[in-house]
């Protein structure tokens, strides 16, 4: 059966995350992706590396080849018109440097980079290669990257370990060549994230959210704002109202495991489960499922 698009029905804004692929959603690629539906957005993918985890920790990594990356990407280049890239886990140099040709290529209006380094349970996520990679050439090629402490430490060379030092390493990522910075803050004594938009400084605070037990945030938060980018929100309301969707979500979490706890990505649209033995019919209707005939 041929369904015709309907005219005049506006398209949903398409966005493109590039990250690995975790087996328990909670983070990365499949973050993202639940990120954007819940904006609305469509999502589109390029995986960087397969990752064997659970909520309890990483096992092992295994990067896609450049190559093959290379190709998922041109792919998707040549045939979809995407309006916000999100970035996370590159795992390598060779995939770095993929995505910065792709970006080159591209020109794309809205790029976010949140450069994942090491996992919760610690990780490599990105080799030293990727992370002088990143540091000389992806970091200008993004419209906003979003480090936490720790990575905005690898990045500078310098210690942030309280607000004023995340301001002065905001101020040091711009001077690198970003053309934006959050800073975050949410592993700090300090629930407090730190954006420069290369002329102003804003704080944006927040309750102490039990980040540690959490799966995901970072990607979430990141995904977020590029969908209110898409929107056409200016960064510094895409990124409050990221924040407020990222608090809610973490709120609302529930364990599917032993370990780390994914956020409620659908927070906001709960449809109740249908009833055990209950099908759902081609128009829609529902009815009881037969019951086995007695012999």
């Amino acid at each position: 059966m041929t369904i015709a698009h309907t005219a005049g029905t506006p398209a949903a804004p398409i966005l493109l995350t590039i990250s690995g692929f975790d087996p328990t959603c909670s983070a990365g690629i499949a973050a993202d992706l639940k990120t954007f539906a819940a904006y609305g957005c469509y999502g589109v993918s390029a995986i960087t590396s397969i990752i064997a985890q659970n909520t309890q920790g990483v096992e092992a990594v295994h990067n896609t080849p450049s190559a093959e990356l290379r190709e998922q990407l041109e792919l998707l280049g040549k045939d979809v018109e995407i309006t916000a890239v999100k970035i996370g886990m590159l795992g390598n140099r060779g995939n770095a440097a993929v995505v910065a040709e792709f970006l080159d290529a591209h020109k794309f209006a809205h790029v976010v980079h949140d450069p994942m380094m090491r996992s919760s349970s610690n990780a490599e996520l990105l080799d030293a290669g990727g992370i002088k990679y990143l540091t000389s050439e992806l970091l200008k090629r993004s419209s906003l990257i979003m480090p936490n402490a720790l990575e905005a430490e690898t990045l500078t060379g310098a210690s942030v370990k309280d607000v004023a030092e995340m301001e002065a390493a905001a101020r040091k990522l711009v001077e690198m060549g970003a053309h934006a910075v959050i800073v975050k803050g949410g592993h700090l004594e300090k629930a407090v994230d730190v954006l420069f938009d290369g002329n102003e400084m804003h704080q944006l605070s927040g309750d102490k959210l039990k980040l540690e037990q959490m799966q995901g945030a970072g990607c979430t938060f990141a995904s977020a704002i590029s969908a209110q980018l898409a929107a056409g929100r200016s960064l510094l309301e895409a990124t409050m109202l990221a924040k407020a969707y990222v608090v809610k979500a973490i709120e609302k979490s529930y364990p599917i495991g032993k370990g780390l706890v994914p956020l409620d990505h659908f927070y906001r649209m709960k449809i109740e489960p249908m009833a055990r033995g209950t099908h759902e019919l081609p128009n829609h209707g529902m009815h009881p499922a037969a019951e086995p005939t007695a012999h």
